[in-house]
């Protein structure tokens, strides 16, 4: 005589039930997301300026991230290469102003690189009046310098040299936009710090063009001295432009 099983019954009708409302409930599911992906597909080519507003979003939202940053290169020409004055804090204000009486430049483009240089002191424990300063007695906040030894842009990179850490924004050309430069030379003149035990004067040697070379004190001290002046400015100290 069989045994007869008293939860079989229901138990195979919850399974049953539950299948069936699996099945529909992803069914239905997959439904709306082909009819989602259609709808979404035919609207961005009715507006195709609607597909380029989101893979620039997309793309901003990447790059922010620094997320594949090797085949997602920064394209300067949509980003602002100046900034209102009333966006940096009173302290880097007053030093974008002071450099731009100092040097003859515009205080607007270099207020963006005075933010740059303190977003890229958070990343490389360099001093942003530092980095400053090394882009002062360098360049003189001029972009577009190319030095007897090919050295280029605001920082004065060696393209040959450093071409690599070019690629993330678009090659070699980009030297001469100024914040491209600007975070190259930083992550340069950090390395060569880096390499010299943390010692300041020793890393700007190096980033000079070589440790041994003898005029290497006097650009040090040009460099620091530059520094002390941007932080006696920021300290709200009168210190004169000329």
């Amino acid at each position: 005589m069989p045994l007869h099983c008293t939860w079989c019954t229901p138990i195979r009708t919850f399974l049953h039930d539950s299948a069936r409302g699996l099945f529909i409930v992803t069914h239905s599911g997959l439904a709306m997301v082909g009819l989602t992906t259609a709808a979404l597909v035919l609207a961005l080519w009715w507006h195709p300026h609607w597909l380029q507003q989101a893979e620039g979003a997309v793309f901003q939202w990447l790059r922010e991230r620094e997320v594949l940053l090797s085949w997602l290169p920064e394209n300067a020409a949509e980003r602002a290469t100046a900034v209102d004055l009333k966006d940096l804090t009173a302290q880097q204000a007053a030093v974008a102003v002071w450099l731009g009486r100092r040097y003859k430049i515009a205080p607007e483009p270099l207020a963006a690189l005075v933010a740059e240089a303190h977003l890229l002191s958070k990343k490389t424990k360099l001093e942003p009046h530092f980095i400053l300063a090394v882009m002062a007695i360098e360049s003189n906040f001029h972009p577009f310098v190319q030095s007897h030894a090919g050295a280029q842009g605001l920082m004065q990179v060696m393209p040959g040299i450093h071409a690599q850490r070019y690629v993330p924004y678009g090659g070699p050309l980009a030297a001469f936009d100024p914040i491209t430069n600007l975070r190259v030379g930083t992550a340069v003149l950090a390395e060569a710090v880096a390499l010299r035990r943390g010692s300041l004067e020793d890393g700007l040697k190096f980033y000079l063009g070589g440790y041994a070379l003898t005029a290497g004190g006097a650009y040090v001290a040009k460099v620091l001295a530059e520094q002390d002046l941007m932080d006696q400015v920021a300290a709200g100290e009168k210190v004169p432009f000329k």
